[in-house]
């Protein structure tokens, strides 16, 4: 039996939990992180761990008051494309929800948006407050999950914004099934997306039910992920 390509495999539960750091020639655990270490997943003096610069380079390394690198830095394979999952606000913490959930399935960029019938409102500061604290939630989910490139979390942004950069296909019943084209699918809001957004999109249906919106994000990251990965076969 051919061993896997590091490259290409990233590391696994074997080689112990999985955090990042600013440094792989030298690395140092943050404060947070090693107290995460130390009392949840109780590690020892000497217990493996692997280091990432959430850049697509890790390395395997020894715990202890100082992490001892024990192996080369890799330099992985990204996955290619890049995939893109939008979705519209929701109330409470269903979006910290779909950002752990998009985080362990892949998702390369996740973006929160603004749309015409969205109920939640977020000014500029709550924005800037609320982005922090996602993108410290993926952190945690790709540390989980063993991601070498952290999401880009992104928003607010409107429809109109996003169909001005990459192609965009808009989630919608009765849409078209997916296709090995589409990289970027946006979800819109429980009451769903306004006639003004759908005018002239890509239509995409994710499932033969109706879902609720962070259901439906979550379902979309894990089609485009699942093609992506070869796991399934794209429409035709």
């Amino acid at each position: 039996m051919v061993a896997p390509d590091s490259r290409l495999a990233g590391p696994d539960g074997r080689g112990g939990p999985h955090v990042f750091v600013d440094d792989l020639a030298a690395p140092v655990l943050a404060p947070d992180d090693r107290q995460h270490l130390e009392r949840s997943l109780r590690l020892r003096a000497g217990d493996p761990l692997t280091v990432g610069d959430g850049h697509g380079r890790w390395r395997a390394c020894s715990f202890g008051d100082e992490v001892e690198p024990t192996g080369d830095i890799i330099e992985a394979v990204r996955p290619a494309p890049l995939l893109t999952v939008g979705f519209a606000l929701v109330k409470g913490t269903r979006p910290e929800l779909v950002v752990q959930k998009l985080t362990e399935l892949g998702i390369d960029h996740i973006v929160l948006v603004s749309a015409e019938r969205s109920v939640v409102k977020w000014d500029q500061a709550k924005t800037d407050k609320n982005l922090a604290r996602l993108r410290r939630i993926a952190t945690e989910a790709s540390m989980q999950s063993r991601r070498l490139w952290l999401p880009e979390v992104s928003g607010l942004s409107s429809v109109s914004v996003l169909r001005e950069g990459s192609p965009v296909a808009l989630a919608e019943p009765g849409g078209r099934p997916v296709a090995a084209a589409d990289h970027t699918i946006v979800v819109g809001p429980e009451g769903g997306w306004a006639p003004s957004e759908l005018d002239g999109a890509e239509q995409v249906g994710i499932s033969a039910q109706i879902l609720r919106a962070e259901t439906a994000a979550i379902v979309a990251g894990s089609v485009l992920s699942q093609i992506r990965a070869g796991l399934v076969s794209p429409a035709s």
